[in-house]
């Protein structure tokens, strides 16, 4: 039976971006069915219990994959587990979950988000001459193709399309793990009414009365569809809407840019942009639906936190979240982030107090809330170690530990 398990992540520290706070999460998660999960980190610094981070003496940030692959195979012949779950392209390990989809797929993706031709151009040219990602970028490539290697588990069926279109890797050898979010966070209801009356009456001095609240949130503005959102607004409030619709930025991003793009199309009076809040869950709260118009994102928390938050998502098909809920019904799903005016158009959908409503009671009647919940996450990934381990037990019944490869 499966009971010790690592799970291999590059940093320990949640501030960096979703990924990590992600992978937390679902040690967490696993920790409440009875299994000992130990996180094992390059860098970062932590006073979380079952937290070891094995590169702590190397000077840098970061270090390369080489270095800390030795270092995680010198722990683990000293440590036994049953399980090894890396998030980073290591074959040793017994499961392989890329977080942030796969590196040739995020690069051109980061690419396409540039809006200036010759700097998309220069960046799919020149993505590898960064030596680190170019060493993820081998080994993710190495461990994916043939049918032999660790299992790999997919966060959604667009990081499955990454996985077939750029490494050609046996379906065999995949299995779909949808991603989730934790569902248990308290909301404080006094929080969330004082952050609406300060949104309504930011809108309300500038002459927008009572509008319908859409909140972006995110810290890569631009790899997240921010400028293309803000010329959808323009084409928004170029028209006459059921109600008049606010946007509110959060995030720790630079707004600058996005201020003054704000401005010279004439929708300042429209957005409000603040820095990244405390508690998401309390602001959630307080908007009525949720936007993410991104260039790229294998399964993003933010779509996920709306859906627990009963409250309808627009986004994009670059985005595998969509395979939480059903386009038209829970929410809007666009084409492209550069298809600016099917971006309006979902916009003004939800610019309807009835269309609000209709979207929120679909996403409780089909309990997504569920659905995204970390809890299904560790339940299914549970069942998966499982099969990893029972598999390994056919091939090597005198040897359980050693994985048949």
């Amino acid at each position: 039976m499966v009971k010790k398990i690592a799970i291999i992540i590059e940093r320990a520290d949640i501030a960096l971006g979703g990924a990590e706070r992600s992978m937390f999460e679902v040690a967490d998660a696993l920790s409440t069915l009875d299994l000992h999960v130990d996180l094992l980190a390059a860098k970062g610094r932590t006073d979380r219990r079952n937290t070891r981070v094995l590169c702590e003496d190397v000077p840098g940030k970061r270090v390369s994959l080489a270095v800390f692959g030795n270092a995680l195979q010198h722990h683990l012949a000293q440590t036994p587990y049953d399980i090894v779950h890396s998030a980073l392209p290591f074959d040793f390990a017994d499961l392989y979950q890329p977080r942030g989809g796969t590196y040739a797929e995020s690069v051109l993706r980061n690419a396409a988000s540039y809006s200036n031709s010759f700097i998309r151009c220069w960046k799919r040219t020149t993505a590898f001459i960064n030596l680190r990602r170019a060493e993820l970028l081998r080994a993710e490539r190495r461990l994916c193709r043939g049918s032999e290697g660790p299992v790999i588990a997919a966060l959604s069926r667009y990081v499955i399309e990454q996985l077939r279109k750029h490494y050609a890797t046996d379906p065999a050898r995949i299995v779909l793990t949808l991603n989730g979010v934790n569902v248990d966070s308290h909301v404080d209801s006094d929080a969330a009414r004082r952050i609406r009356s300060r949104f309504t009456a930011h809108f309300g001095d500038k002459g927008i009365e009572k509008p319908v609240l859409y909140l972006f949130a995110a810290h890569n503005f631009r790899l997240k569809g921010l400028g293309p959102l803000i010329r959808a607004m323009q084409l928004t409030c170029g028209t006459r809407t059921e109600q008049p619709v606010g946007l509110v930025v959060v995030g720790a991003g630079t707004s600058d840019t996005y201020q003054r793009l704000a401005k010279r199309l004439g929708v300042e009076k429209r957005m409000l942009f603040l820095e990244a809040v405390g508690h998401i869950h309390d602001t959630l709260a307080a908007v009525d639906v949720g936007i993410l118009p991104t260039f790229y994102d294998p399964s993003s928390r933010f779509v996920l936190e709306v859906l627990a938050a009963g409250k309808p998502v627009i986004t994009t098909r670059f985005n595998g979240a969509t395979d939480h809920f059903v386009d038209g019904r829970h929410g809007k799903v666009v084409d492209s982030p550069n298809n600016v005016s099917a971006l309006a158009d979902a916009i003004r959908h939800f610019a309807s107090a009835a269309n609000i409503q209709k979207a929120s009671l679909a996403i409780t009647e089909d309990d997504l809330r569920s659905r995204v919940s970390i809890r299904r996450v560790a339940q299914e990934i549970l069942y998966l170690y499982q099969s990893i381990s029972d598999t390994r037990e056919r091939h090597n019944p005198g040897n359980p530990q050693t994985p048949p490869r």
